[in-house]
């Protein structure tokens, strides 16, 4: 759950306590194939380093990154001219890890800035210092939220960063950091065995009414525990293999977490039809959770999501052609502010919201899903026509600047519109100025935690780090 801003926080305290009737939908969903629109069938081709893309080839210089035209060709790196090469991957198995950091990997379908493995190195190593403790941690560690905006309790625990620390663990072939991220998850399981979304920095209590799971923070978790059996195997320091916990998530997030063995609800114990959040969607994770798990009904939450997102956008909501998604909508994609018993959630374009680029674009690079590169070809067009380093933290659904937070840029809603805009090498320039505007690390208007985990999770992305390893191979 995206909780390190007021706006992401308060929209989970009626997690234990809101009970919603659920509104069945009427229209029977068929299991996503190729005939619904994109080439799901299987990955598209992962070309190695130097090997042409669909947009810009990348370049790796030290001395920082460099623009590209249309072909890829860098600019002069500095007053120097160029600079000699970064290592690249794809870095070879050793030492029990399958695909040591970096990989470099590059979906054909997608285009990559000019980006330096240093780069990612420094966001992950400064990520691990500021937010990562053991302090309250039960002899474990876990991801604080350092120095956030909001009412949280200071220092105190998200689902959702643990879940983005395991993330961002595995691409970095850190074990003892995703074995010991999950160790400390285990310790705080609520009544169907996924992690309960707010603890506080005590390590012992539950933050009120921080009772009941985060959908989006058990699917990362479950994504992250099948790449941890692809790049470790076995089962590290845990009680099981990873992969026999992956199976058990997925079964779980798809038990209780989902309506109607179609839509992904925000949580395990509240959600349905009249409350989505759109930005929980990861389509891609649902065709890998359906290989893990044999559970085809996993194609019926991807198509669900694909058609909700393409309701969400409309008239009414004046966001037929930015792409811009409702915090909180029906499945019918019309804001609904009280799914908080309140009745202020957020409807508009925010710190929820900002991820969905991130999410709907790896279907799209991992997948080759045409209706993935016609939602982020919206989000890509409309954010580049204003530029990475005049972006703010929150729109209007028609597009109107509504900014959260005064002083700054967040990483959470540059680095993800830069991802999606990878989709096409139109955007080229646009994705160079994401890259290099993330890359400084001081995009942390929306906090510490959230805005540098998601410095982390956009540069490996964009540097092609953030990869399905079910479809690869160690080199």
């Amino acid at each position: 759950m995206s909780s390190s801003a007021y706006a992401r926080a308060s929209s989970f305290w009626p997690l234990s306590l809101l009970a919603l009737t659920s509104v069945h939908c009427q229209q029977s969903n068929p299991p996503c194939d190729t005939s619904s629109g994109g080439s799901s069938a299987g990955a598209p081709a992962v070309v190695q380093p130097g090997a042409g893309t669909a947009g810009a080839s990348p370049v790796v210089s030290a001395a920082g990154s460099t623009s590209a035209g249309a072909g890829g060709s860098p600019a002069a790196a500095g007053a120097a001219g160029s600079m000699p090469a970064e290592p690249r991957g794809p870095t070879p198995a050793a030492n029990g890890v399958n695909f040591p950091f970096p990989q470099n990997r590059f979906s054909a379908n997608c285009t990559y800035p000019n980006f330096r493995n240093s780069d990612v190195k420094a966001a992950y190593e400064k990520w691990k210092a500021d937010t990562v403790t053991a302090d309250g941690a039960a002899g474990f560690l876990r991801v604080k939220r350092a120095n956030e905006p909001g009412d949280l309790e200071p220092n105190s625990t998200v689902s959702e960063g643990i879940a983005y620390g395991m993330l961002i663990a595995v691409y970095m072939g850190d074990q003892s950091l995703f074995d010991s991220l999950w160790k400390y998850e285990q310790q705080f399981l609520g009544k169907n065995g996924l992690m309960d979304w707010y603890i506080l920095a005590n390590g012992k209590d539950r933050g009120e009414n921080g009772s009941g799971a985060a959908s989006d923070a058990d699917e990362d978790m479950a994504w992250a525990l099948v790449m941890a059996d692809k790049q470790w195997g076995g089962k590290g320091s845990l009680n099981d293999t990873y992969l026999n916990i992956a199976k058990h998530q997925i079964e779980q997030v798809y038990n209780t977490e989902i309506q109607d063995d179609k839509l992904l609800k925000p949580g395990d114990g509240w959600g349905g039809w009249s409350t989505v959040n759109p930005s929980y969607f990861a389509p891609s994770y649902y065709r890998v959770f359906a290989k893990v798990s044999g559970n085809d009904k996993w194609n019926q939450v991807l198509q669900t999501s694909y058609e909700t997102l393409a309701k969400s956008l409309n008239s009414a909501n004046g966001n037929t052609e930015n792409g811009l998604v409702p915090a909180w909508c029906t499945s019918d994609g019309v804001p609904n502010p009280n799914v908080w018993m309140s009745g202020n959630a957020p409807t508009h374009y925010q710190y929820d919201s900002c991820r969905t680029p991130f999410r709907i674009g790896l279907d799209y690079c991992h997948f080759g899903e045409t209706r993935a590169k016609d939602y982020v070809a919206k989000t890509s067009q409309f954010f580049a026509n204003i530029g990475a380093k005049q972006m703010v933290d929150g729109y209007d659904l028609n597009g109107t600047p509504r900014p959260q937070y005064q002083g700054g840029q967040s990483a959470a809603f540059v680095g993800p519109a830069a991802v999606g805009a990878m989709s096409s090498a139109t955007y080229q320039s646009f994705i160079q100025a994401g890259y290099d505007n993330v890359a400084t690390m001081n995009l942390l208007v929306g906090g510490v935690y959230y805005d540098e985990s998601w410095t982390v999770l956009s540069l490996l992305m964009m540097s092609g780090n953030f990869l399905d390893y079910t479809a690869l191979s160690p080199m």
